[in-house]
């Protein structure tokens, strides 16, 4: 549960830098946004592995 809370807080830091992209065209925010969401790629992943885990083991 705690890598699924680190996720959502990355989400909640970078709307701001979504709203720079898509509503001011801000390019700098777009590459922070395409950085955060690579993150959140691997801790999906991480978050996938723990849960199948957890499930196996069961």
């Amino acid at each position: 549960m705690e890598k699924f809370k680190a996720a959502k807080d990355l989400i909640d830091a970078i709307e701001k830098d979504m709203f720079g992209f898509y509503e001011k065209g801000n390019k700098a925010a777009g590459t922070r946004v395409r950085n955060a969401m690579q993150q959140l790629k691997v801790m999906a992943t991480d978050i996938r592995k723990e849960i199948t885990e957890k499930k196996n083991n069961k």
